[in-house]
């Protein structure tokens, strides 16, 4: 009797608990997306040397990890697809499942968990570093909302870079399916090129790029939370780093999962 009821004391203690965690969670997002539409109407709007720095931070220094990732994957996607469609005499469609695979599904999801990892542990390591050094106190006793002035940029910043990560991400990997379907499988280069765009639809341009938005958001939003909400130090600096990682790989996968279903149900 007595383990049942501690059974329930911890069922009710982990949902307690997790409900906190997303009211405040949804608290701050909303928030931050309130800054971000309002500051125009309010006169005050987000420090526009900021979001560039965020930029170049978040976009122009990961194109080199971004690229290699989605062209390795380009290319391990292209020999183990030709291995299996060879057996059908169907190796020049080599061409479009790289394509359609990349601007679907890998090139949005892969370059995701790449900026989760670089970026999103980025921004919880400095807002929490900010929080445990008390600087965010300094901030709000100096009447500047810590919100406004740290949060809204890297969500713009990302906003707008991951995409364009994204679409260089499709591209990578489409070069590393294009090099080992020519170079490898001996398919002419016009014909693979031609193979690549003939089954491409802009629909599945647009499918990815929907979603690279929704991962900008979560990668954002959970780094904001995370870091904000840290306590204990060093410590605590690197456990909230790890579970800002964490968490948003999870609800990347997830996101995609619901999207992807979302698409596939409204073409049906």
């Amino acid at each position: 009797m007595k383990q049942i009821l501690h059974l329930f004391e911890n069922v009710g203690t982990w949902t307690k608990n997790y409900t906190i965690v997303l009211v405040e969670f949804i608290r701050l997002s909303s928030e931050i997306i309130y800054w971000v539409i309002a500051g125009f109407f309010r006169g005050r709007p987000v420090n526009h040397a900021h979001v560039f720095e965020q930029m170049v931070f978040m976009g122009a220094k990961s194109i080199g990890i971004v690229f290699f990732v989605t062209f390795f994957t380009g290319v391990v996607l292209a020999m183990q697809s030709a291995y299996q469609l060879s057996q059908f005499g169907a190796t020049i469609y080599v061409a479009s499942l790289v394509s359609i695979s990349l601007c679907r599904e890998l090139g949005p999801v892969l370059t995701a968990l790449v900026i989760a990892g670089r970026i999103g542990a980025a921004i919880t390591a400095e807002i929490g570093s900010m929080k445990v050094t008390e600087q965010i106190e300094a901030l709000e006793t100096m009447a500047i909302n810590p919100v406004r002035y740290l949060m809204v940029p890297k969500l713009l910043s990302l906003l707008i870079m991951l995409p364009c990560l994204t679409i260089i991400g499709d591209y990578s990997g489409m070069m590393g399916g294009y090099l080992v379907g020519v170079f490898n499988l001996d398919i002419n280069s016009t014909l693979y090129i031609q193979t690549s765009l003939k089954f491409l639809d802009l629909k599945d341009i647009y499918t990815g790029l929907s979603k690279s938005f929704v991962f900008a958001a979560i990668i954002a939003l959970v780094g904001c939370y995370q870091g904000i909400k840290t306590k204990g130090g060093a410590v605590g600096v690197g456990q909230a780093t790890t579970r800002s990682v964490v968490v948003s790989f999870i609800l990347i996968i997830v996101a995609d999962c619901v999207l992807t279903g979302f698409y596939y149900f409204s073409n049906m």
